[in-house]
């Protein structure tokens, strides 16, 4: 039987691309070479450097980044889907933001991204039954990113939040593959009800900003919602709604609304 070779298991695609591109970001621009060697260019891999990235953005007087890198180093080493969730998100931003040019932008500086990978982090330790530090993660996410996602909420990979401001996702919602969402957006209850009570949004469904999908309902999908809308209804997949409380306006448009991120009404933008 003919054996793997060792190198070809340790391809990383992903992180190439970033080490490369921080390489050029030095030459560019000199001033923060240190910012960029401490955040990329000093770690192995691409699991490394979000821990560095998640424990620096997360410390304070109560925590401090030395304790909490343990934390996210011991949940990327036993976890590998977390570091492949973030590799999908990050490929995700680039596809769909027009603002971002580079894979290193989301890891320095989009706080989308980063609040996005700090929860992944807290939903680990929720799942480990390590309910209070997920909390931490959480208020801390929350304080920092002015992102508040419950860990016990169920988020897919290749997740891309546009601006990332006041988004909220509650305890028992769901999101799926390939979705996009601008800010603003609350996947929240109806209701004091303690159990399942928060949408489940389907696989490569858009969002638009300030829009609100309450209790227990489903969004098929490659559904798109639009900006502002109030969703208190099952969504049929590849459906457009609209308005409040929102109402089917017609088709999605096109068979990957979440990609083409396109919200005009009208369609999106001519394809099939």
């Amino acid at each position: 039987m003919a054996q793997t070779n060792p190198k070809l298991t340790t391809v990383d695609p992903v992180w190439q691309r970033i080490c490369t591109e921080a390489e050029q970001a030095i030459r560019d621009e000199p001033l923060i070479g240190g910012f960029v060697h401490s955040s990329v260019l000093h770690h192995s891999s691409l699991e490394n450097a979000l821990a560095y990235r998640i424990s620096m953005k997360l410390a304070s007087s109560e925590m401090s980044d030395q304790m909490l890198r343990e934390i996210a180093d011991r949940a990327y080493n036993a976890e590998p889907a977390l570091a492949d969730a973030a590799r999908a998100d990050i490929v995700a931003i680039f596809d769909r933001d027009p603002a971002c040019l580079r894979f290193l932008q989301p890891l320095l500086f989009f706080k989308g991204f980063q609040a996005i990978q700090a929860f992944r982090l807290g939903n680990f330790l929720w799942k480990e039954g390590r309910k209070d530090l997920a909390y931490y993660v959480q208020m801390r996410v929350s304080e920092i990113f002015g992102v508040d996602v419950h860990p016990g909420a169920t988020i897919g990979k290749g997740l891309m939040i546009d601006h990332a401001h006041s988004i909220v996702i509650g305890e028992t919602a769901v999101v799926g593959d390939n979705v996009s969402m601008l800010h603003s957006v609350t996947l929240g209850g109806t209701g004091k009800e303690e159990e399942d009570r928060h949408p489940k949004i389907g696989d490569g469904v858009l969002i638009g900003a300030g829009a609100h999908v309450l209790g227990n309902i489903s969004i098929g999908h490659c559904s798109r919602i639009a900006a502002g809308s109030v969703v208190l209804d099952d969504v049929e997949p590849m459906k457009t709604v609209a308005g409040v409380p929102a109402k089917i306006v017609g088709e999605a448009g096109c068979s990957q609304p979440s990609v083409t991120m396109d919200q005009l009404l009208v369609g999106c933008g001519g394809c099939k």
